[in-house]
């Protein structure tokens, strides 16, 4: 099988999110062999696809591990998966993925760039947990639960100067939410391009930070979009790598548009 490393949500190469891609000639094989070979990979997810029968639903199944397990959705690994299908001729146009949290579409653009179609993540208000503030070394102002398929804790913070400064403390963090935090503030300057910054930790899938979360952005979007009375906004995550995710909020479903860079590529040998 072949096996490429791709950074998503970023148009250059060692920036944005890296993620391994396999495209599989057949069925998924067992799940421990799955999570051997991400393991090994040992990026935030590595994508498994496999191609559907034609006039289903889907053209693609695809799936998503981290090191430590199996999720539900991830937005910088389908990216990835788009951007091979697309670069190497396997796919031409929008590609449908079946996967556990329903169809995602990934249409590609002229430009370059792959706009996702993903679910917007039900935003819940919620107290800010006792001991959050200690264990992400911030006092949070509004804490929101985001649903199933993220399972995040959606914390905003004073301002943008707090989400870069963040050292928390990932083992604490662990208790209060079943993937993690995703730490976010407004924008200091909107002349840079950006309108809100985060910060996403997800200590129990066994990722400390993730460099560029797409799915977390299906959070973000509808959470600044109220915010700042806009459909359309630009995130910056600004993990050590950073990376830049474009969203449009249409209701219950969310556009997340990024550039993927591929970067590595070989040969599976086990």
């Amino acid at each position: 099988m072949r096996i490429r490393i791709v950074d998503a949500f970023t148009d250059r190469p060692f920036a944005g999110n890296p993620a391994g891609v396999l495209l599989l000639d057949d069925a998924f094989p067992d799940d421990d062999r799955l999570q051997n070979i991400a393991l090994e990979v040992n990026h935030a997810e590595t994508a498994f696809a496999h191609r559907l029968p034609g006039g289903g639903e889907a053209d693609w199944a695809l799936r998503w591990f981290t090191p430590a397990t199996e999720v539900a959705m991830c937005g910088h690994a389908t990216l990835a998966t788009a951007h091979v299908l697309h670069t190497t001729g396997v796919h031409a146009g929008p590609v449908r993925f079946a996967t556990r949290s329903g169809v995602l579409v990934a249409t590609p653009a002229e430009d370059g760039s792959i706009t996702l179609d993903f679910p917007t993540a039900p935003l819940t208000p919620v107290a800010p947990p006792a001991g959050v503030a200690e264990a992400l070394g911030a006092e949070p102002l509004t804490a929101f639960d985001t649903g199933p398929n993220i399972g995040d804790l959606l914390l905003e913070l004073g301002d943008e100067k707090t989400v870069h400064a963040l050292h928390p403390d990932l083992k604490a963090l662990a208790a209060y939410s079943e993937r993690g935090i995703i730490a976010t503030a407004r924008a200091e300057n909107p002349e840079l391009g950006y309108d809100f910054v985060s910060r996403c930790f997800f200590p129990n899938v066994g990722i400390d930070e993730d460099p560029v979360t797409g799915s977390a952005h299906t959070a973000l979007a509808p959470y600044w979009s109220r915010r700042l009375g806009r459909t359309t906004l630009t995130g910056l995550q600004a993990s050590p790598r950073s990376g830049r995710v474009c969203t449009d909020l249409r209701g219950e479903r969310t556009l997340l548009t990024g550039r993927a860079v591929t970067v590595i590529e070989g040969e599976l040998l086990t």
